[in-house]
């Protein structure tokens, strides 16, 4: 990697719109390569490729240069990932090419926001930075939106399967109830402790000045989440 290649990525990773942009579209070769292991399978290239660029993105926000790889071999299994996810669990369901652009917009504004002001953006600043309506904003993430893996781990190395305890439940739930579901099923404080922890791997800490409690609040709402789902999923395993 060149210094200039060095300083773009970098830029990237800090929130730059405009070295998103640039790495991205230097990058569609690498996507498009990934994308091609799963034509065939139903989903129009385009889309699967609206996939990979979202891989991609996410990619761009967990490389750290000290793991002492390139970054295009971080990527590759991020941008599969995104694409197998898909396919896995949305795949039965047709999504237009304007909502994932939309939601792809949206992802990238949201990563530069999260950066700059240290926390969740809020609906009105990710509107802001967007040109989009919050309910189309709504619309495009709920669109797009893959379940997230129960082997998903947070920022302390947590996964959700480790929490419920029972080992094989994620295809148990992929086939009879959907995490999804169960989460949405959580009182709204709940819901919003689990997704920011296990969907979007945030610390306790981090979780406690989004919702403003404090952490050993987070840690019981946590708890007693986890063991609402521990119970909604093992119910739906006996039906």
């Amino acid at each position: 990697m060149t210094v200039e290649q060095g300083a773009l990525l970098e830029a990237a990773r800090a929130g730059d719109p405009q070295a998103t942009e640039q790495i991205l579209q230097e990058n569609q070769r690498l996507i498009w390569a990934v994308v091609r292991r799963y034509m065939g399978r139903g989903v129009e290239a385009e889309d699967l490729f609206q996939l990979g660029c979202i891989g991609f993105l996410k990619s761009l926000r967990g490389y750290d240069p000290s793991f002492g790889t390139r970054f295009s071999t971080y990527a590759v299994p991020k941008i599969a990932g995104e694409i197998r996810r898909f396919l896995r669990d949305d795949g039965a369901v047709k999504v237009s090419r304007t909502l994932r652009e939309r939601a792809a917009k949206i992802y990238t504004a949201r990563e530069g926001l999260q950066r700059k002001l240290g926390r969740e953006p809020t609906l009105s600043e990710l509107t802001a930075e967007t040109g989009i309506e919050p309910e189309d904003i709504a619309a495009a993430e709920n669109a797009v939106a893959s379940v997230a893996s129960l082997q998903e781990e947070t920022a302390e190395g947590l996964t959700l399967e480790s929490m419920l305890g029972d080992e094989g439940m994620e295809e148990q739930v992929v086939e009879r109830l959907s995490l999804r579901e169960a989460v949405a099923a959580l009182p709204e404080r709940e819901r919003k402790v689990i997704l920011l922890r296990y969907f979007r791997g945030l610390t306790q800490d981090k979780v406690s000045k989004c919702i403003g409690v404090s952490q050993v609040q987070v840690s019981r709402i946590e708890k007693r989440a986890v063991a609402k789902l521990r119970e909604m999923l093992s119910e739906s395993t006996k039906k």
